[in-house]
């Protein structure tokens, strides 16, 4: 089968996109307005970018009503955030945190998410996550018709849970299951197996 996708809706590309880049990880991201309140909310139109600068991209769309999700405004306004990936412990309050709110309502308040400050400057970390990226804004990346705002985020601070990393001769080794998202479910990574070795 080949789908011309000059046929198909935005809906329907988004559907077979959804479907076909996985797993995705989840970038579980806590913003901060300027008054302080905080914002929570996951995307999985995201991934690594470079190691020089660090960055990752992530992109993120609209409110029904056309205006800027609120994930998005923060950014924009403060040009910070947190990134948080998450593993099986917090993917009830991480699907949760999904449902749209109005802009003075919190979701760590209303869905009763605990919150850890970490780093200073940055919006704090939902609490029990395993790693967490402090960001600032590198980019807005504008695609002409685009209902999604692909957003380049410069990594400055690296959290990671003590029980998920262990420093052998120097080198950090990282080790959590994370939240991945595939189509419209979500997933874990499964067995781990050796690249074959090249002739």
């Amino acid at each position: 089968m080949l789908i011309d996708y000059a046929t198909q809706t935005v809906a329907q590309r988004y559907a077979l996109m959804a479907q076909t880049i996985i797993p995705r990880p989840v970038a579980w991201i806590v913003t901060e307005d300027s008054e302080g309140r905080v914002n929570i909310a996951p995307f999985s139109y995201f991934t690594g970018l470079s190691s020089q600068p660090p960055t990752v991209v992530v992109s993120i769309g609209h409110k029904s009503d056309g205006t800027p999700k609120d994930t998005l405004q923060n950014i924009r306004n403060t040009k910070r955030c947190t990134l948080c990936m998450t593993d099986e412990s917090r993917l009830e309050a991480m699907h949760f945190s999904s449902k749209p709110l109005p802009h003075e309502r919190s979701e760590a308040d209303y869905f009763k998410i605990p919150l850890e400050k970490v780093a200073d400057g940055f919006p704090p970390i939902v609490e029990g996550v395993p790693a967490a990226f402090f960001c600032t804004l590198y980019q807005e990346i504008v695609l002409e018709g685009s209902k999604t705002i692909p957003l380049v985020l410069e990594i400055r601070e690296h959290y990671i849970r003590e029980d998920a990393v262990e420093k052998e001769d120097g080198k950090y080794r990282i080790r959590f299951s994370p939240v991945a998202r595939t189509g419209g479910k979500y997933a874990f990574l499964g067995e781990e197996i050796d690249p074959p070795k090249i002739p």
